[in-house]
């Protein structure tokens, strides 16, 4: 894969594929702004070598797609500069008015890509009419690098690629995690979303020494095992092939449980095995917290995905927050941190600057450490398409 420095971009339109999907108040204010400050460097440094910087992105939540103009001003704050908003960028002269509204080493923002449904029907047409209005194409969005969808696999084919220095130093911080990692080797896999998380937790398994699951995760594996009843969790196949004798493995001692639904203030600390069908597991317990700091506190490299708990509720933070302490305290490991809440959790507490290395994936993450191949990827290695 060619990297920025292996191109001269002068006077150059470069289609930059950033990930600026952040969470939005119901006012459209911005509130949170990682993703966009961690794109900052391969911008500036476009920016600087005269390109004409173009950006696409998407804005999507539970709650729908959203208009990239609420991210303008704070666009323009972080890179110093104007930054133009084009809504249209479809018309047959759209290069022509991008060229005319910026000039190079100046900045334009188009509208959330997937406004157009082709967006994620990877469609071939779509994808010439966006390569159309580029010279060179930069992967900057290593979060959505598993999906195969029109920005992120298909222009690549028509346009000469690099990585931008975010996706460089991903790619590079976690091929060290599978290859050449410092041992002891901690990995933390917690949160909600199960069942995107088991074939890294069987693909991580063959590499650490040790793997502290929590959140659901524990919960679904019980359940497979018949140990506790009424839930159903996908991907009860892939369950089975966790091995609990396993010594790598350790799961939460005791929890925190609560009702599903939160109410009637009900709270109650005890083992997984003791779940009612109306309760569900909200943190873990003061036996695993103290269980799980030894584990961590001797490693020399820590990995971790998914909070232990419903950090947003203080009655369910400590978990969390007193393994993010454990883990910045152990000064002499090399310490990585991804997924959208866990990155939440970390700058909720004030901690990010502790960490090594906070990625900006989730189910991309997830899916390299699986040892799974990412559409993105590849299609930064394939060749151009006439």
């Amino acid at each position: 894969m060619k990297k920025l420095q292996d191109f001269n971009f002068k006077g150059k339109n470069v289609l930059v594929r950033c990930d600026f999907n952040v969470p939005l108040s119901k006012e459209g204010k911005i509130l949170d702004d990682f993703r966009i400050k961690r794109s900052l460097p391969t911008l500036k440094y476009l920016i600087k070598e005269k390109a004409r910087v173009i950006l696409i992105s998407h804005l999507e939540t539970k709650k729908g797609k959203f208009s990239l103009k609420h991210l303008v001003s704070r666009l323009e704050k972080l890179l110093g500069q104007k930054v133009k908003f084009l809504p249209n960028y479809l018309k047959e002269n759209s290069r022509k008015e991008i060229e005319k509204i910026i000039k190079p080493g100046q900045v334009v923002l188009l509208e959330n890509i997937r406004f157009h449904k082709e967006e994620k029907e990877n469609d071939v047409s779509f994808a010439k009419k966006i390569s159309k209005l580029g010279d060179i194409f930069v992967n900057e969005a290593f979060s959505v690098c598993h999906r195969e969808h029109t920005s992120i696999v298909a222009i690549p084919n028509y346009l000469p690629k690099a990585t931008g220095f975010l996706l460089e130093k991903e790619l590079n911080v976690f091929s060290k995690l599978l290859k050449k990692p410092k041992h002891p080797f901690v990995a933390i896999i917690a949160g909600i979303k199960v069942e995107t998380k088991i074939k890294t937790i069987l693909n991580i398994l063959k590499i650490v020494d040790h793997l502290i699951l929590g959140g659901k995760i524990g919960e679904a594996i019980f359940a497979q095992k018949g140990i506790i009843a009424g839930r159903d969790f996908a991907e009860v196949k892939l369950m089975e092939k966790i091995d609990l004798t396993n010594p790598k493995i350790h799961l939460p001692l005791d929890v925190i449980i609560a009702l599903n639904n939160l109410k009637e203030g009900y709270l109650r600390k005890g083992g997984l095995g003791t779940l009612k069908k109306e309760e569900g597991v909200f943190d873990i317990g003061p036996e695993s917290i103290k269980v799980f700091k030894k584990i961590i506190k001797p490693a020399k490299t820590i990995l971790w995905n998914g909070p232990l708990g419903m950090h947003e509720d203080k009655r369910f933070e400590k978990g969390t927050k007193e393994i993010a302490d454990t883990i910045v305290k152990n000064y002499s490991a090399f310490k990585v941190a991804g997924g959208g809440e866990t990155v939440s959790a970390i700058n909720t507490f004030g901690l990010a600057d502790k960490f090594d290395f906070l990625s900006t994936g989730g189910g991309a993450m997830l899916e390299f450490l699986a040892g799974e191949k990412l559409p993105g990827i590849e299609a930064l290695n394939s060749q151009i398409t006439s």
